[in-house]
């Protein structure tokens, strides 16, 4: 069993930069596959960026197209941690941030379904 807790979420102006922290915690620690999703209320739960295990080469970084080019997810094996570094925020920006893990490497990643582990959220509120 794993347990995820975020950090980092706040009350922050336009423009401005945010990082969450997301650390696993458990016996065993096995997450190939961590990530960041994103809710508001009366809207389902969307994907924002994972960052995953892709062999010899390492982990590879995905994100959702509202957040490329200012988002950057960022994981420590050695901390167990996924950061999710938060640039040029907006207003739309604003919702509970969740951190999630798979506990096996699986072909899909962008769905709430496909993952095992799940935080309990943190606000992020961006005001214009």
């Amino acid at each position: 069993q794993v347990q995820l807790v975020e950090s980092g979420g706040g009350l922050v102006q336009a423009g401005d930069s945010l990082r969450l922290s997301c650390a696993a915690s458990g016996n065993p620690v096995t997450t190939p596959t961590m990530a960041w999703f994103r809710q508001v209320p009366g809207k389902e739960r969307e994907f924002v960026a994972a960052v995953r295990w892709s062999g010899i080469s390492g982990y590879s970084e995905y994100y959702a197209d509202s957040v490329k080019g200012r988002f950057t997810i960022f994981r420590s094996n050695a901390k167990n941690t996924a950061d999710l570094q938060m640039n040029r925020l907006e207003p739309a920006d604003t919702a509970i941030y969740y951190c999630a893990a798979q506990n096996t490497l699986v072909s899909l990643y962008t769905r709430p379904t496909e993952y095992d582990y799940w935080g309990q959220g943190t606000q992020v509120t961006v005001s214009s």
